[in-house]
């Protein structure tokens, strides 16, 4: 569990995902799934990684221990979260006090009152009394030889309630040896000014290194955690993602992405900052919490472009529509093609996949009127690159024919009981010949799948790494009910990458099966599979 623990600014990067992150709903993490994230915020670079709470957590105690074996940290160091000790007792004799130090983590953080109505009635103790257990705590730990930093909670709500009372516990804790004392906005309720003038204040009338915790409850984490960054924080928490209870925390992704790029703050060495997409996605994919595309900076969506006009612009200056260098991230621009593209954004989406289309007018103004007439009648391909990188290859006469389709069915048996279970048969050649096969599924498009790949699994055994990992629907022109058009997304996925096809038609199972068979002829193609 060693580490560097220099810093390249005086601007500490905290990250919480393993513990505030980890309270989001739905979010429930394993110690191998803690141990997998915490590795991947060290290739980040983030300065400081808060593992959980050892002692009051069962998996958190088993988390400290395993990294103690498992975890080489080579840029951050593992602090372990708590609280003061309890009232009316020594911060030596508190079994949960103990438990921190048992952690063997080199940082300790604990979580201390600085409202007085929190004191008073969550506490149930005296506000003197507070300001002993935060005094203790910290001298105590700090006499073990273990680096303290103070979460002010409530800190906000409780300087408007009480400003005195909140200032002086930010002073016992920096006059006992606390390192850093963060200004915790625990409610989420802070806009980026009061939270500026609040960090200055504080500023002012301690002596005291400030951080600032945020939360997103008024969708201000970020620019709060800005706001005090620029008013003198030099310590900022946040979660991957975002990740957090209610509407979650800062992103220390985007808070990092805007200190390093837009201010010109050197927080982590700017190749790890270029690992920031790939970390992000695959933080996602442990939390099995899908990514969110129009996230700042790391989202699919970040650097997306759809508008024809934006497509002609790009192709003369990409910094005419981004506001910087999405490869500064690791990120991609990409062109949506859908009914607003032009040729320009049919000639920048095609040199995307590595085909050069500017000296093909007439194949690009006929693929133009294709994507255009096909969007009229309910596709969609700026979420569908895959089915139109298959429509492009139709255009160029490059495209692969893996097997053909002689019919396919799908039977759906309920039973009595509520239970139903879906069968599917699908008959079609591959390799020089005819393949029948039947396939169980809970639902139609479960089934089909499954059929699906039995067929095809003895011609094209690359099949195995191709999985079904999402599946949208969405029912066009609603005022026709059971009659209207539907329209199906698909996401498949092989070990590196995702690719989503779509189809449409009148019946559900028939527009789903249109962007399975796309899914997979896109997969075994982009494997360099040849038809056989």
């Amino acid at each position: 569990m060693s580490s560097t623990t220099s810093s390249l600014t005086d601007l500490h990067v905290y990250d919480t995902t393993l513990r505030d992150g980890a309270q989001q709903e739905g979010l429930n993490l394993s110690v191998s799934d803690k141990l997998a994230i915490a590795r991947a915020l060290d290739d980040l670079g983030v300065g400081f990684i808060e593992g959980g709470w050892p002692g009051a957590n069962p998996k958190d105690t088993e988390f400290f221990a395993r990294a103690q074996r498992e975890l080489d940290l080579r840029n951050a160091t593992l602090a372990a979260f708590g609280a003061t000790r309890r009232a009316g007792g020594k911060a030596a004799d508190d079994v949960l006090v103990r438990a921190l130090l048992d952690s063997g983590a080199p940082v300790v953080t604990l979580v201390a009152k600085s409202h007085t109505r929190h004191v008073e009635q969550a506490l149930r103790t005296t506000l003197a009394e507070n300001l002993a257990m935060i005094r203790d705590t910290v001298s105590f730990l700090r006499g073990e030889g273990r680096r303290v930093f103070v979460d002010a909670e409530h800190f906000f709500d409780g300087y408007r309630l009480d400003r005195d009372y909140a200032l002086e516990c930010v002073r016992a804790a920096a006059e006992s040896g606390a390192e850093v004392i963060a200004l915790c906005d625990t409610n989420g309720g802070m806009l980026p000014g009061q939270v500026a003038d609040v960090v200055r204040d504080v500023l002012d009338g301690t002596a005291a290194r400030i951080g600032i915790h945020c939360h997103n409850d008024t969708g201000c984490a970020v620019a709060n955690s800005m706001a005090a960054v620029e008013a003198g924080a030099t310590h900022v928490q946040g979660t991957v993602n975002g990740y957090g209870e209610r509407t979650g925390n800062a992103n220390i992704l985007t808070v990092v992405s805007n200190l390093q790029i837009k201010q010109g703050r050197e927080v982590v060495a700017p190749e790890r900052l270029k690992e920031a997409t790939r970390i992000a996605h695959a933080i996602s994919e442990v939390t099995n919490v899908p990514p969110y595309s129009r996230q700042p900076y790391v989202g699919a969506s970040a650097f997306a472009h759809k508008a024809g006009l934006h497509a002609s612009a790009l192709k003369v200056d990409p910094d005419l529509y981004q506001h910087t260098d999405p490869s500064l991230v690791g990120n991609a621009m990409r062109t949506l093609v859908s009914d607003m593209a032009g040729r320009a954004s049919i000639e920048l989406k095609a040199a995307e996949m590595g085909v050069d289309l500017a000296d093909s007018p007439t194949l690009v103004a006929g693929l133009l009127a294709e994507v255009k007439d096909l969007e009229l009648k309910g596709w969609t391909f700026d979420a569908a690159d895959a089915s139109f990188e298959l429509l492009l290859r139709r255009h160029l006469g490059q495209a692969v024919s893996y097997f053909d389709v002689e019919s396919w069915r799908v039977i759906t048996d309920a039973r009595e009981a509520g239970e139903a279970t879906s069968e599917a048969t699908v008959k079609l050649t591959a390799g020089g010949r005819r393949h029948v096969a039947t396939g169980e599924g809970n639902g139609p498009v479960n089934a089909l799948d499954h059929a699906l790949r039995q067929a095809l699994s003895p011609v094209y055994p690359e099949l195995e790494s191709l999985e079904l990992v999402d599946f949208k629907v969405r029912i066009l022109d609603a005022s026709h009910g059971t009659d209207a058009i539907t329209r199906v997304l698909i996401e498949t996925a092989d070990s590196e990458t995702t690719w989503q096809t779509v189809g449409v038609a009148p019946n559900i199972v028939e527009a789903s099966w249109r962007a399975l068979v796309d899914g997979i002829t896109y997969g075994l193609n982009r494997q360099g599979v040849p038809a056989r």
